[in-house]
């Protein structure tokens, strides 16, 4: 006969080997998962050189499987169409970039580090990243004509936004003032700077970085609340 002793270390028993099996089997999903999405990342990052290359309309899956090395079904398996390719290549450097400048408003300490610290790093990333900045304007224009492409888009500019916002906010605290243009005006004339930069680089010209660091640097106290002052100059 059995004791309620016995019952129930036999039930807390039971209870324990379930919990193990279940654990277990969370623990093999989320590594397939981690896998599955270690694996999109390795194809997205050997999709670029083709995207850079040639740019959205002028690619098709099937071509960028085939610069890459790998086959058509292994992308098709990892990532619904080329839409999906795209923009998850394009959204994860995005979203990587703007972490990269959140160092200028956690280190800065004055005003004038926060502009020079920002202009240069502007600079920097329109010389070194050119040709995925290249297809991030690319896929925005694209997506006033594609819908696929909008709810990514408009993450990215979102978080852009917000990363410009944030690093002139900082600029104003250190002048004890305020910005003067509304959020989405300060975000289009860095955007239109670093556009320009872009288009300057690829056309050939020696100044396009430096022009690009002097606008941004003559931008900042322009952005503010008594612009004109001595401290603002």
């Amino acid at each position: 006969m059995m004791t309620n002793r016995n019952v129930v270390r036999e039930a807390t028993e039971s209870d324990v080997a379930t919990q193990a099996s279940v654990a277990d089997a969370l623990s093999s999903e989320s590594r397939q998962a981690e896998r599955f999405e270690v694996r999109r990342a390795e194809l997205a990052a050997a999709a670029l050189a083709t995207l850079n290359d040639f740019g959205y309309a002028r690619t098709s899956l099937r071509e960028i499987a085939q610069k890459s090395g790998f086959s058509h079904g292994v992308f098709h398996y990892y990532f619904r169409d080329k839409v999906e390719l795209i923009t998850y290549c394009v959204r994860e450097y995005k979203l990587a970039c703007v972490g990269h400048y959140d160092a200028i408003t956690s280190n800065a300490t004055s005003a004038e580090q926060v502009r020079l610290a920002f202009a240069a790093a502007l600079a920097a990333s329109a010389r070194d990243d050119t040709p995925m900045h290249r297809l991030w304007y690319d896929l925005r224009n694209q997506s006033m004509f594609d819908d696929d492409f909008h709810a990514d888009v408009t993450e990215v500019d979102s978080s852009l936004e917000t990363m410009i916002w944030t690093i002139v906010s900082t600029y104003a605290a250190f002048h004890g003032t305020e910005i003067a243009l509304p959020r989405r005006t300060v975000y289009a004339l860095f955007d239109g700077m670093f556009q320009q930069c872009l288009l300057d680089i690829h056309t050939g010209s020696a100044d396009a970085l430096a022009t690009l660091q002097q606008g941004v640097w003559q931008l900042f106290p322009r952005l503010l609340v008594g612009f004109g002052s001595p401290d603002m100059a």
